[in-house]
């Protein structure tokens, strides 16, 4: 097979693993129920006067299945991290105790899953769509070599292994949605 073919191959696979890193990343994202730092990730803070990310300025773990605890480095950064997450829109109420930030984390309802399936559905939607459009890209740089000179089977084989590799990626990404569905509707 061409080299050239063989590199578009390889850089089409490394995009789309940074794809499925990126829908696995998203998907840490979204509340299962249970206390995970991970739900904190987007918060921001203002640290003197500059927006600098929750984990910067802090330490966040769990202390049980429920709760989240949020040690900042300053006790000064006490009121506006309680601040920042309460303004969240997660549905988060933090309780500032004068030394760290307590988030209890409360049971979701019916309605709220189906919203965060919804979500996790969404984000996987959004990986599929970005390797459909890796493999258009894959392939239309595939024609653009069989205009070039490639030979018509050879451009046909890069094309049909470039929808392998799409389809196995997107099986993938089916996966982690399944195994993200079934953690949020566990009650």
């Amino acid at each position: 097979m061409n080299e050239e073919i063989e590199f578009c191959l390889d850089e089409a696979k490394e995009q789309m693993e940074k794809a499925i890193s990126h829908l696995e990343a998203e998907l840490t994202k979204v509340r299962a129920g249970k206390a995970n730092p991970a739900i904190l990730e987007g918060i921001y803070v203002d640290y003197y006067g500059s927006r600098t990310p929750l984990s910067q300025v802090s330490n966040v773990n769990t202390q049980d299945a429920r709760t989240l605890i949020v040690q900042p480095w300053e006790k000064s950064m006490l009121d506006p991290i309680a601040k920042a997450i309460q303004e969240s829109n997660l549905g988060l109420n933090p309780q500032n105790d004068g030394v760290l930030v307590r988030i209890n984390i409360p049971a979701l309802t019916e309605e709220r899953r189906k919203d965060l399936v919804k979500k996790a559905k969404a984000e996987a939607e959004h990986c599929k769509v970005t390797l459909r459009t890796l493999r258009r890209d894959a392939n239309e740089i595939i024609k653009k070599l069989q205009k070039d000179g490639l030979p018509a089977d050879e451009a046909k084989e890069g094309e049909t292994r470039v929808q392998l590799l799409t389809d196995s990626y997107s099986v993938k990404c089916d996966k982690h949605l399944e195994v993200k569905e079934k953690e949020i509707m566990t009650v």
